[in-house]
């Protein structure tokens, strides 16, 4: 499958995007799953609970919000190969870090729990026939394929190691 056109996910997933490289997604695997979860494995434990600045993410917040969205853009794009008719529902990321316990969690363990939900992800996406790749829903009141969704998932991964590694100095 070639990479996603323009036409098929809303202009703000064009950064994700971006920072990807290759045509399918079995490239995005080989090119990309071992360095994200390597990049996360690295970081200092005496470093996980900065922020670059009042009211910003902690490095945990960072990456509790990584693994939910992940699982998030895994669900709408098993909806959206399943053909699901309804549209799906977009989310708050700032919401979700704010309900979220990451400040309480184990960091070995969220380590634990990204490596299964990028291998949960990757099965899925093994899964996907050529023709559920192909298939458009609506996501956050915007066309959505899941070919595209392939893309922003590890995309969207790099873009918060590409931010820890400029604000974080991580």
């Amino acid at each position: 499958m070639p990479r996603p056109s323009v036409t098929e996910y809303a202009p703000y997933y064009q950064t994700y995007i971006n920072y990807t490289s290759g045509k399918d997604y079995s490239i995005l695997v080989q090119q990309y799953n071992e360095r994200i979860i390597e990049s996360w494995n690295a970081i200092p434990l005496e470093k996980i609970n900065y922020a670059y600045a009042e009211d910003k993410w902690t490095i945990k917040q960072m990456f509790q919000h990584v693994i939910d969205t992940e699982r998030i853009f895994a669900y709408r794009a098993v909806a959206i190969a399943r053909k699901e008719p309804n549209a799906i529902a977009g989310f708050d990321e700032n919401e979700y870090a704010k309900n979220a316990t990451a400040a309480h969690r184990n960091w070995k363990e969220m380590i634990a729990e990204w490596k299964a939900v990028r291998q949960s992800t990757n099965f899925l996406f093994n899964s996907f026939t050529e023709e559920d790749l192909k298939q458009k829903g609506i996501a956050s009141n915007n066309p959505m394929s899941v070919n595209a969704l392939s893309f922003i998932i590890f995309g969207h991964a790099l873009h918060h190691l590409h931010v820890l590694k400029e604000r974080y100095g991580i």
